[in-house]
């Protein structure tokens, strides 16, 4: 049996990951389950070629440092502070419940009680390279739910450096049955926190300010090349530094870096940079965890296999569902964060090869991660698909669909008698717009509006948004766009214009029909992706249409024309140009 190297894992990896992944897309499945098939067809549970474990292990890692830095380019503290009241004990009490749940079920089988806890831990962490993928792919990324679930998986990923870091301190004790004083775990916790804290002084404070400045000088030479180099280097340089000096994980030493860079004026260039590299390498991520795959497995241990995936795929769910609807939010974003975190992710096997180079753990509980996590990731995909099935059965049963929305119905609609009498009994003679989603378009929509005398109400569906805005004394509306009854609210049939920020042509059609029924001479603007999605919009009302891809375009040309004016205006000496005709 030949084992193949670098060059070898790319060509067969990626060969066998597009055919696979094609044929997945074509029967209606998501590439990833292609690319672990592909990965398991080259792991060393399969005859024929067998690709270097180890290396493709290194090669998925620089996918995932890619993808984090990635996020944080475009994911900012306000993001994660606006979510905070979910995310952060969402997080804990979702895994909290998990590795209880992994304790009992180990135990049950003969596994240690150590064995169970990193069970537990691992089977409670998702993937992000999953996460986000699927949420791209559903089109909800830059919603309040894709929000709230990368700000949840955020909070998982520190809490997962936290039990990386303490592992090590704790480990020898725990597998010693000696016990573990209060005195040595809290001096470990603190160890913890402040080598997380020392991290982020260091990229936040530090970084904040040099990688402006870095950035600044490196596009004043006008060179790609070192743009891009830049950018990669800031990327690996953090997560390193996170991972060798600090303890933490690679990954989020990445995202911290690109949070650095997310806040330069080029962050827009940076991310288009590392699209390509992003994309290639994190299908080596979904390779290496196929080739790990071990079907023997599944007969030698059935039990513990069956257990740790209902505990993926019905407890994880389940105490996200709860969690989120007692929190306050909406029945949608409930099943959205639930489905999106139903899976097991790159943190697991971190935390399962610590336990086990640490002799915390057998092989076991190794293989039982493994499985997991390739099953629930191929199965991803159908569970996020199936979001608005699973709303529309919760409907159907009265008495669930009163438990789930009792708490948001509460909150809601005091914070709606509030807000609409606002609105109501704004004595403003200013001409009123309505402006649907409160996020950087719609942040920009008011600012125009305001300066062009018009009064804007504001319609969002994230209640602490509306709160907010309550409480700065702007004119807001909890409530979904697309219906006529919080359009009628928010003053649409008074109103002169209806500005749709929000990125679903869908939503944003219906949206547009609701108003048009409600105030039919008013003006409708909206924003959306694509050209096709022109018609769409057209036929349901709306007057004006930007384009993201028409935008992007027309920017690109002013910025190229911009640049070429700048350039000094030199005619080529007739030598020149036939010497390089010649040359052609």
């Amino acid at each position: 049996m030949h084992t193949y190297h670098l060059l070898e894992i790319l060509a067969i990896g990626f060969g066998l990951a597009l055919l696979f992944g094609y044929m997945a897309r074509r029967v209606g499945l998501s590439p990833i389950v292609g690319y672990l098939a592909a990965g398991f067809l080259i792991g060393p549970n399969m005859p024929g070629f067998v690709a270097d474990s180890d290396l493709t292990n290194n090669l998925a890692e620089v996918g995932i440092i890619l993808l984090m830095f990635g996020v944080g380019l475009h994911f900012h503290m306000e993001d994660l502070l606006e979510v905070k009241g979910v995310a952060i004990p969402g997080a804990i009490v979702q895994c909290l419940a998990a590795t209880l749940c992994g304790i009992a079920a180990a135990m049950a089988l003969g596994y240690s009680f150590v064995e169970g806890l990193i069970l537990g831990l691992g089977l409670s962490v998702a993937s992000t390279v999953v996460l986000l993928r699927v949420l791209t792919d559903s089109g909800k990324l830059d919603t309040i739910h894709g929000t709230v679930a990368v700000g949840w998986l955020v909070v998982e990923d520190i809490f997962t450096v936290l039990m990386l870091v303490l592992l090590p301190a704790v480990g020898p004790s725990l597998a010693a049955g000696t016990g573990l004083s209060v005195t040595m775990l809290l001096w470990s916790v603190s160890l913890a926190i402040a080598k997380l804290a020392m991290l982020w002084g260091l990229v936040i404070v530090v970084g904040g300010r040099l990688m402006p400045w870095l950035l600044k000088k490196i596009v004043q030479t006008r060179s790609q090349e070192l743009f891009t180099l830049t950018v990669l280097a800031a990327a690996f340089l953090t997560a390193v530094t996170a991972a060798y000096i600090f303890n933490a994980s690679f990954a989020l030493g990445a995202f911290l870096g690109g949070m650095v860079v997310g806040k330069s004026h080029v962050s827009h260039q940076a991310g288009a940079e590392l699209i390509p590299l992003r994309d290639a390498f994190a299908v080596l991520f979904f390779l290496s965890v196929g080739m790990l795959f071990n079907p023997a497995f599944l007969l030698e241990r059935p039990g513990i296999v069956l257990i740790s995936f209902l505990i993926v795929i019905l407890i994880k769910p389940l105490a996200t569902v709860l969690i989120v609807a007692v929190l306050g939010y909406s029945v949608t974003t409930a099943f959205t964060v639930a489905a999106s975190l139903a899976q097991v992710g790159e943190f697991s096997f971190i935390l399962a090869q610590t336990g086990y180079s640490l002799g915390l753990i057998s092989q076991d509980i190794y293989s039982v991660l493994i499985v997991c996590a390739m099953v629930s990731i191929a199965a991803n995909p159908f569970f996020m698909n199936h979001v608005p099935a699973a709303e529309a059965w919760a409907k159907g049963n009265s008495w669930l669909w009163h438990l789930l929305n009792y708490r948001t119905a509460a909150n809601t609609e005091k914070i709606k008698e509030i807000c609409e009498q606002d609105v109501q009994e704004c004595n403003s003679e200013a001409p009123r717009a309505v402006i649907a989603g409160y996020g950087p378009a719609g942040k920009k929509a008011v600012s125009i509006l305001e300066k062009y005398g018009l009064e804007p109400v504001i319609v969002d569906m994230n209640i602490n948004t509306v709160s907010e805005l309550h409480h700065q004394g702007k004119l807001a509306i909890y409530g979904d766009v697309s219906r006529e009854e919080v359009l009628k609210a928010a003053g649409i049939e008074k109103a002169l214009c209806f500005v749709i920020t929000i990125p679903d042509a869908a939503g944003a059609a219906a949206a547009s029909v609701a108003a048009k029924n409600s105030n039919p001479r008013m003006e409708i603007f909206a924003r959306t992706r694509f050209f096709y999605d022109g018609e769409l919009l057209r036929q349901s009302g709306t007057d004006c249409i930007v384009f993201e891809e028409e935008a992007v375009a027309n920017e690109l040309a002013e910025t190229i024309a911009r640049h070429l004016e700048q350039r000094p205006k030199e005619t080529p000496k007739p030598s020149e140009n036939t010497s390089v005709l010649q040359k052609l």
